[in-house]
Parts: structure tokens; sequence; C-alpha cells
């Protein structure tokens, strides 16, 4: 099949290559509004260069993948849609609420599937938590503990478009706690901190988060987020149950030391989430070739996408108002 790739930045660049890689894939052919950059990519993995939208819709493609900044991504989903393209788009769908919903109004009528790139779905320890949660080994679950550290913040530009913290950062927590439970949040609490660079007041964000989320079986969550976590780039969930405790991201790569001495952990910590989660965004493409081919349904729905970026509006509200937010409610 023949898959189209929409921006040729870190992540598109790094889906160009997993996509030249990829048995199902016989070519690919890629545009980005930076030429130079663009061609770069597709010399490097054989791909075809594409002047415009337009033309790369045009050039008898079975699917399309969006790697395009967020501001972009509501209206290339909805040309991709109308050429009737199965369609993969990273998070988020747009950058609210209300311009998620009309994307997927608009694209109702589409029959064509649409794919969100939430990566840790793929991930092999959470697709154990929600196997070992679906069986019943834990028990019922009572607790569960979300982090998402970056090592170092990103650049002072990125913030003020970032959509903040719990937008940019802890949405994947809020995706993963949903996906992995199969239970909807009703109650979100969040606060924030601002103790590193003075370029995250001044954008309105924060750069650490808590979120406190409850799930609708009385299940509570935690998800914590910072930018600073100068140990390495910790991505974990502790699914903690009546039965049993069971954690997605302790390996040796883990950056936490004990405070009682042990020889643990003994590897290097991953610098960042490409390489955490290489395998993930490796094998979430090579989903989306089966949902091209129409042999699976999209494994994350653009409702699945609403879903979690409306827990992060909720929780960047809670953090505004200083106070609880029910799901659904008007403030």
């Amino acid at each position: 099949m023949r898959i189209g790739l929409i921006g040729t930045g870190r992540i598109g660049a790094f889906h160009a290559a997993t996509l030249a890689g990829l048995p199902a894939v016989s070519g690919i052919v890629l545009h980005d509004a930076d030429e130079h950059s663009a061609r770069a990519v597709a010399e490097t993995v054989g791909a075809r260069f594409a002047g415009d939208i337009d033309g790369l819709l045009g050039a008898g493609l079975d699917g399309v993948v969006i790697a395009a900044p967020t501001a972009f991504h509501a209206d290339l989903i909805l040309a991709a849609q109308r050429a009737g393209l199965p369609t993969f788009c990273e998070k988020p769908v747009a950058g609210t609420l209300e311009e998620t919903d009309a994307v997927l109004a608009a694209a109702a009528d589409a029959p064509v599937p649409l794919q969100i790139g939430f990566q840790r779905r793929f991930d092999a320890g959470y697709l154990a938590l929600r196997e070992a949660i679906t069986a019943g080994r834990l028990g019922w679950t009572h607790t569960l503990r979300a982090c998402t550290s970056d090592p170092t913040p990103p650049h002072a530009g990125y913030i003020p478009g970032s959509g903040g913290i719990f937008r940019d950062c802890s949405v994947h927590d809020y995706d993963i706690v949903r996906w992995v439970t199969g239970r909807e949040v009703t109650e979100v609490y969040a606060t924030g901190a601002n103790r590193g660079e003075d370029f995250f007041a001044a954008a309105g964000d924060v750069d650490t988060a808590v979120t406190l989320l409850t799930l609708d079986d009385g299940t509570l969550a935690t998800c914590t987020a910072t930018r600073y976590n100068g140990a390495g780039y910790d991505v974990r969930l502790e699914v903690c149950g009546s039965k049993g405790t069971l954690a997605a991201g302790l390996t040796d790569r883990t950056p936490v030391v004990s405070a009682e001495g042990a020889d643990w952990p003994a590897g290097t910590p991953y610098g960042g989430f490409m390489e955490r989660f290489q395998d993930a965004y490796r094998d979430e493409l090579a989903a989306f070739t089966e949902v091209v081919a129409g042999t699976r349904p999209s494994p994350c729905t653009g409702d699945d996408a609403r879903a979690a970026l409306a827990v992060a509006e909720a929780a960047t509200r809670s953090r505004e108002l200083g106070r609880p937010v029910l799901m659904g409610a008007a403030g």
C-alpha cells in the first residue's frame, strides 16, 4: 500500500523511517511546508516528495499519516477524509473541545476510519496492565498512579502554543487510564506549580502538575507531570487492586534509585519519549496499515481522543478555579 505523510519534523521523520520499514508499505509520498526538510527525509527513506497537500492527496494513496503541528490537524484530517483516505493523526484532533467536536461532526459522514496517535496503547507494559485488569487478576482496582516526567523542558517558544501541561503532557496519562481500566472519568482535581524557568508562568502554564481523577467505579488515579526530571525520562503506570499490584514502565532503565541502597536500576535511563516508546510507535503504525487494509477497526478513535482532551480541559479549569470539576459540568 502507498501511504502519504504530512509533516517531516522530528516525529514525522521518525514515522517516515518506520513506514519505510513496514512490510505492508510499498511506497511513501510526503509533504512539508519546509521543502528542504521534506526532500531530505524523502531521500533518506526512498519516498516521493509532493509539492502541496492536493498533490499528495491525489498521488494514488491508500492512507494518510498526519504529523504536522497541532494547528493544522483539523483541516488536514478533514481534507484526508474528504479524499476518502483512512487517516492517522498525531494527537490531538484539534486544540480545543469545540474544534474537536466540529471536526468529528464533519467527518461523521466519511466512510473511512480515523486513528489518533496515543502510542502508549501499543506499549507492552500498558498492554499487560489492560489484560490483567480485564482478566480480573488484580481484583477490583482502587488506585492508579501515573507519571510523565521529562528530563528537561522544551524550548521557550514551544510552550505558548502547546496548550499547557495538561493538554500537551498529561493527556497521555488520561487516555491510558481510561484505556487500561475501561472506565470513564467523572471528576477532576488538578493543581500545579512553577519552580523552573519564568517562560512557563509567562504563558499561563506550569512546569509541574498533579491531577486526581475519580473514575465511574470509584477508583482513584493520580497523574503527575513535570518538565524537570533531572534523573531521566520517566513514564510509568501502577495499578493497585484488591488482589495485587502491577506496574508498567518499571524496568532497569527507570530513573528511580532506592534509598535503601539496592543495586537497582542497573541500566541507563531513557533520554526521551521517542527512545522509550520506539517499539510502540512502530506497532502503532503497523496497526494503522491493518486499519487501511480493512482488517481491524481503529484502535484509537476520534471519540477516544476527545475523551482524553475533555479530561485535560477539565484539569486546566480545575487548576484555574482551585477546586474539583465534574466531567460534563459547565464549571
